[in-house]
């Protein structure tokens, strides 16, 4: 059976999410600036996720993560770089996006590659534009000699996430880069599922 590792960056941009007592807009699952990720937005986002990963023959527990938590980090994800792309100008063509969705990634098949980030693949366009973006922004700011930059813009946009989702990971870092920890409502991360993220 093939398996996924959730991949915690996206680029090389890392992500610091900040969870507290509640997002500023009811029914939120997240707010990012001033865009809003509502909870039927990520219940719809993650039934599509789930369906995907059985049409894969894959299973929510090979994530080592509840597939709600894999789906809304995306969501933030895209949401903090489509924020980043437009105050620093960057426009992505619908070339550049089929080109992102091809990539496989650390795996055998572009549909893996974007399963481990918690999209569908058949709903991939906005996430494909993100990293399209975040590739030419990066290389606006002077290619691998720029990632830091990027993460610092990355970073500066600070969501908002609703802690009915899950706790952030206080001890995050390149070698355990899971963004939740238990809060008692997910149950136990194993040891592996733990530094896998």
């Amino acid at each position: 059976m093939k398996s996924i590792r959730v991949a915690a960056a996206v680029a090389t941009a890392a992500m610091a999410l900040t969870a507290c007592s509640s997002p500023t807009h009811a029914g939120a699952a997240a707010v990012v600036g001033s865009q809003r990720i509502s909870t039927s937005e990520l219940n719809k986002d993650t039934q599509d996720y789930l369906a995907a990963l059985k049409k894969a023959n894959l299973d929510e527990s090979q994530l080592g993560i509840p597939a709600t938590q894999i789906v809304l980090q995306r969501l933030v994800n895209v949401a903090v770089s489509d924020q980043i792309l437009e105050r620093n100008h960057v426009q992505v063509t619908e070339g550049e996006i089929d080109a992102a969705l091809k990539d496989p990634g650390q795996f055998q098949s572009p549909e893996i590659n974007l399963l481990s980030q918690g999209v569908a693949p058949d709903d991939a366009r906005a996430y494909g534009r993100a990293i399209a973006g975040l590739t030419k922004l990066q290389q606006q700011f002077g290619g691998e000699a720029g990632s830091q930059r990027l993460a610092q813009e990355f970073n500066s946009v600070k969501p908002v996430i609703n802690p009915r989702y899950g706790v952030q990971n206080p001890q995050r870092s390149q070698e355990n880069p899971g963004i939740f920890v238990d809060a008692g409502r997910f149950g136990k991360l194993t040891a592996q599922a733990a530094t896998q993220g």
